[in-house]
């Protein structure tokens, strides 16, 4: 199973997307608070630890490593939560348009990726 270059810069493109989407959302629910720094960096690291920490052995879009073997239906959920988290990121930091354009291309990347996500399920 070969992977695109184009998707995969598109869902590497994805995934920083998120991770400053979850950036916005923790500046933006810290508000003026002392939490506002701490939230800001504090959720971008958890979403990148959880991405590249469970990931499923052998997976071809990867390096194939897996610090901590997981299935595959337990990644392609972990994924969609960290890609549609950080759109939901840009919402409720009250970037509306950059949640929908992320939220678009999440759909689009997965769309055009079906042979991986078979291949994740049969994991």
């Amino acid at each position: 199973m070969a992977y695109a270059w184009w998707n995969l810069t598109l869902r590497f493109l994805l995934e920083l997307a998120a991770l400053a989407g979850f950036g916005l959302a923790g500046w933006r629910l810290g508000d003026s608070s002392p939490w506002r720094w701490p939230l800001a960096l504090l959720l971008p690291v958890v979403a990148a630890a959880l991405w590249g920490i469970f990931t499923v052995p052998g997976d071809p879009s990867r390096s194939g490593a897996a610090p901590v073997p997981t299935s595959g239906g337990v990644r392609l959920l972990l994924e969609l939560l960290v890609l549609c988290g950080g759109a939901a990121g840009y919402w409720i930091a009250g970037h509306r348009m950059a949640a929908l354009v992320l939220a678009v291309l999440v759909a689009v990347h997965y769309g055009l990726s079906a042979d991986r996500i078979a291949w994740l399920l049969r994991q």
